[in-house]
């Protein structure tokens, strides 16, 4: 949204912003449960790059949503926990995962009507049976195919 925007200073927009991202969803949800180390909480969010997650907890740090704790150890231990804002947060999205837990169903088929498909799962046809190469001249079988 640009600067000049009527609703670029809007509360809750800035909010939404942080908070509509997939991984500070998924971050916020790992810290909740307990502190995690940022290998930790790479492996609890899974399939986040260390370039996306790096900026997810800066993001969330920055926003007082989750703490960073530096350990001076050889090598550096550096630990993510919840604040107390950011605890408040996570009880506000914990309810949308209730929802989304309860509703997949109908989300799921409200989509394939929309999309005009089944409900049966689409069609695959089966895979060719292998052939055998042979060689050039009709011969025996080509060993290097």
């Amino acid at each position: 949204m640009k600067a000049d925007h009527p609703e670029a200073d809007c509360p809750m927009l800035l909010v939404l912003d942080r908070i509509a991202n997939k991984w500070a969803v998924l971050v916020m949800a790992a810290v909740w449960k307990q502190p995690l180390r940022f290998n930790e909480l790479r492996r609890t969010v899974g399939g986040v790059s260390q370039k996306m997650l790096s900026q997810t907890v800066k993001a969330l740090e920055r926003d007082g949503l989750i703490s960073r704790k530096v350990t001076p150890t050889v090598p550096v231990s550096v630990e993510y926990s919840i604040t107390d804002l950011g605890r408040t947060l996570a009880m506000t999205m914990d309810a949308l995962r209730v929802w989304s837990a309860n509703h997949i169903a109908e989300v799921l088929a409200a989509r394939a009507a929309f999309d005009g498909v089944s409900a049966a799962p689409p069609y695959v046809p089966p895979a060719p049976a292998p052939t055998r190469r042979t060689s050039r001249l009709g011969g025996a079988p080509n060993r290097r195919a």
